[in-house]
């Protein structure tokens, strides 16, 4: 049997694969597609992060296809229907990255309310900013507004809510009685943008999240709020967020996700004036140790289906 990787991983985990298993590693295949199908020709695995396209062409390029590992959870580069057609298994590697994610979410609402830690250069150049980053904001007493509530998005709100902040989110597909809703505000959407002091998105990219936060939903929201986007770049309209926050409508916001992926000079450019603004490649989910668990559990997930368990 063979399993084949294009996309970065950590390789010690590959050691778990039987010895008779054939593996081949190669994360530079995802910048190729058509080294991609040709590699996957033989391929009774293959093991994916969100950019590889596990599409209609790639399936019919690998007929011998049975499991799609996938280093992560979001699965909107897999073609789900196509995969359950020919009874392919897709195993994302849920809840591997969730503390990753949760702290990134965390860490990047502190620095976007403190404001006070871009201020590097001036330093250096023997200014003294003391007056103008002195006036950032503290994250206790704040509103942290969660858009979906599912396991990273419950991870989040266990951390924000050891800092003193209050706790409200958007789910309509986890039960009212579902006991994570415990001190937790349950809203309506238009109510969380309202509320939500900072508000981190946990949503999937599909028909009705695509372009959720345009300049309708943006303009709901709290004068001054923080947006933070770990989830899908789809889901916010990147021209009306740039407006928001170059009008001050807005206090910030953190992106770790595009509506193009990679970000091309071109599509980033609209983002280079814009105040309080972090933005970081897809890497909310990825550090040493969220990879080694991400990588491990796959690996299993993947042995596993092979086998037959």
């Amino acid at each position: 049997m063979r399993v084949v990787v294009t996309e970065f991983m950590d390789e010690e985990a590959l050691a778990a694969f039987e010895s008779g298993l054939s593996v081949t590693y190669d994360p530079s295949l995802v910048e190729d597609r058509g080294a991609t199908l040709a590699a996957v020709g033989e391929a009774d695995a293959v093991i994916v992060r969100n950019r590889t396209l596990i599409d209609r062409e790639l399936l019919d390029a690998a007929p011998k296809l049975r499991a799609v590992g996938r280093l992560g959870v979001g699965l909107d580069n897999i073609d789900l229907d196509a995969c359950r057609t020919r009874a392919i298994a897709v195993l994302p590697a849920t809840g591997a990255n969730t503390l990753s994610v949760a702290e990134y979410v965390i860490g990047a609402t502190m620095a976007l309310v403190r404001g006070s830690f871009a201020a590097r250069d001036e330093m250096i150049a023997g200014l003294w900013p003391r007056d103008a980053l002195g006036r950032g904001g503290e994250v206790s007493g704040r509103v942290m507004g969660l858009l979906g509530f599912g396991g990273i998005a419950q991870a989040v709100a266990e951390r924000a809510r050891a800092l003193g902040m209050a706790l409200a989110a958007h789910d309509p597909f986890l039960p009212e009685d579902h006991p994570a809703w415990t001190g937790v505000e349950r809203c309506g959407l238009g109510d969380l943008l309202a509320r939500a002091d900072v508000l981190s998105l946990h949503v999937p990219l599909t028909g009705e999240t695509r372009g959720l936060l345009g300049a309708d939903a943006l303009g709901r929201m709290k004068p001054g709020a923080i947006l933070v986007n770990t989830a899908r770049g789809g889901i916010v309209d990147e021209t009306a967020l740039v407006a928001a926050l170059t009008a001050g409508a807005l206090g910030g916001a953190a992106l770790d996700v595009f509506a193009t992926e990679p970000l091309t000079a071109e599509a980033g450019a609209r983002f280079r004036d814009c105040p309080n603004l972090i933005l970081t490649p897809h890497i909310a989910g990825v550090t040493g140790e969220g990879n080694a668990r991400v990588s491990h559990l796959t690996v299993e997930n993947v042995r596993r289906a092979l086998a037959g368990d």
